[in-house]
């Protein structure tokens, strides 16, 4: 079985983030980047299926040259090669029509992307992908199992849980549950000497159409001071929620 692993090289949650350019672009300076956690949790499901069932495992990520260490870190987790496609990602239809030509030339059987990135959140590319190609898929995946080319997965819905059966080619956006925080991997030293060796790929994009643009950014407005009403005076609390909070 080939797996790919859709990666999104993203800022840590820890980062202080700004804005550039009349707040038309985002400040990179400063920032640390990771791997998208979701896309972990994808990776290191996928590194489950390689040592028990023999699969071989490819990262992909459109972007630049400074998204290579996080591909890097991903060999050291485990993954057998990495592809680097040269191209800024501008939106989710362009980044989708990259990935989409990668799996079709390389006729990758189960592919795996986090169900949304966690700096836009826009939860589109999977979906977008199978779309091109014509592939089932299944978003909110929290668990998989494949035997042979068939595969039970089971996804997250609003008040429950679904278990479906389909077959590959597969793709899933997945999330947390498809391994739980305490399975995922950090690279050892071993593996980090490993992931020096293997192979990274740079191939150049094909021509796709970019839909949107970002128009403006703009952070959420700062929490207002917190107000402290007595217990005694609950017609001033009522009064506050009422008016000003405006929730009752």
């Amino acid at each position: 079985m080939k797996i790919l692993v859709c990666i999104s090289h993203v800022p840590d949650t820890t980062s202080k983030i700004n804005f550039t350019n009349a707040d038309t672009e985002f400040d990179t300076n400063g920032v640390q980047y990771v791997i998208n956690p979701n896309d972990e949790f994808g990776l290191t499901r996928a590194i489950w299926f390689q040592e028990q069932q023999g699969a071989t495992v490819t990262v992909v990520n459109v972007g630049g040259p400074e998204t290579e260490p996080t591909l890097r870190k991903a060999l050291a987790i485990g993954a057998n090669d990495a592809i680097r496609i040269n191209a800024n990602p501008t939106d989710g239809f362009f980044v989708a029509k990259q990935l989409a030509e990668v799996i079709k030339s390389g006729a990758y059987d189960l592919i795996i992307a986090g169900k949304e990135s966690l700096d836009y959140n826009g939860g589109m590319v999977p979906g977008m992908i199978a779309g091109i190609l014509g592939y089932n898929f299944l978003n909110s995946c929290i668990n998989i199992t494949v035997d042979g080319t068939n595969v039970k997965a089971v996804r997250e819905i609003d008040g429950g849980k679904e278990t479906v059966a389909t077959s590959l080619p597969l793709i899933i956006g997945g999330q947390k549950g498809i391994v739980e925080e305490k399975d995922l991997r950090i690279p050892n030293m071993r593996g980090i000497m490993t992931a020096r060796t293997k192979a990274l790929n740079v191939i150049e994009p094909i021509d796709a159409t970019v839909n949107t643009k970002a128009v403006r950014f703009e952070k959420p407005a700062p929490k207002s001071a917190i107000k402290m009403v007595s217990p005694d005076n609950l017609d001033e609390l009522i009064d506050l929620l009422h008016n000003e909070a405006k929730v009752i």
